[in-house]
């Protein structure tokens, strides 16, 4: 059960991942070899579904890199099935109000934290493993090794982000910068002020709250600024578009 990305930040270190909407273990595979610290598993915009992503979690294990799932919605099956498939982390879209956040809590953390439904599925052996034979141990084990990451994306949650972030169950928030400089009625305009204080806002308040600080970027210049700024870890692009820039890149050279 060992959240590999949450003890590399731990540690002092800062993590590299991407999104994956490819499809396929090998493709999983590929990714833990490069030397990646994570990918997300988009549900929410990506074709996958529970048994898809039950396969990639799989392979992530057995390649050293950690998986976290960006679950469709904010509803308790979605939480729950990405939980029991192994998930070492949820990634929320549209978190809209302190309401909601408090059902994901209720939802994805066990007793005392909150109310997840009680099931011993593969990360627990089937129930078979050492860990889940004490359940405040297997409690607190889930707990402490399986991310809760809100998106702030929206207004809603930027207006209240730092009552979320305070949240005991939280674990930290990921900026989805595009719908954020949307929301705020800037589509895309990374350079403007006011969608600066806003990503300077989040993040000090993952900082001030000791929550981990994820965020999106779409080139090596902003992932490098992101990093700079002291984001935890930060989603590269996708790894479909990093196929596709890798490969038009060279038929360029070549020609």
């Amino acid at each position: 059960m060992k959240n590999l990305l949450k003890e590399k930040i731990k540690n002092g270190n800062q993590a590299i991942g991407t999104f994956f909407e490819l499809g396929g273990s090998t493709a999983v595979e590929c990714l833990g070899i490069s030397g990646l610290d994570f990918f997300i598993i988009d549900t929410e915009h990506g074709p996958f579904d529970v048994e898809s992503s039950m396969d990639f979690i799989r392979t992530a294990e057995l390649s050293s890199i950690t998986p976290l799932v960006r679950i469709k919605d904010v509803s308790r099956p979605s939480v729950l099935k990405m939980l029991d498939i192994g998930a070492k982390g949820l990634i929320v879209p549209c978190v809209e109000t302190i309401q909601q956040v408090k059902n994901l809590v209720e939802w994805a953390k066990y007793y005392p934290l909150g109310r997840r439904g009680f099931f011993t599925a593969r990360p627990a052996g089937y129930g078979y493993k050492d860990f889940v034979q004490n359940l405040d141990n297997y409690f607190k084990i889930c707990n402490q090794e399986t991310l809760l990451i809100p998106q702030c994306e929206t207004l809603g949650c930027l207006e209240n982000i730092e009552t979320i972030v305070n949240m005991e169950g939280v674990d930290g928030i990921f900026i989805g910068p595009f719908d954020l400089s949307i929301a705020l009625g800037k589509p895309a305009k990374f350079n403007d002020s006011e969608f600066l204080q806003a990503i300077d806002r989040i993040l000090a308040a993952c900082k001030n709250a000791g929550k981990l600080s994820f965020t999106f970027a779409i080139n090596k210049d902003s992932a490098k600024d992101y990093l700079n700024k002291g984001f935890d870890g930060v989603a590269y692009n996708m790894d479909a578009s990093i196929l596709i820039d890798a490969y038009k890149t060279l038929i360029n050279d070549l020609r």
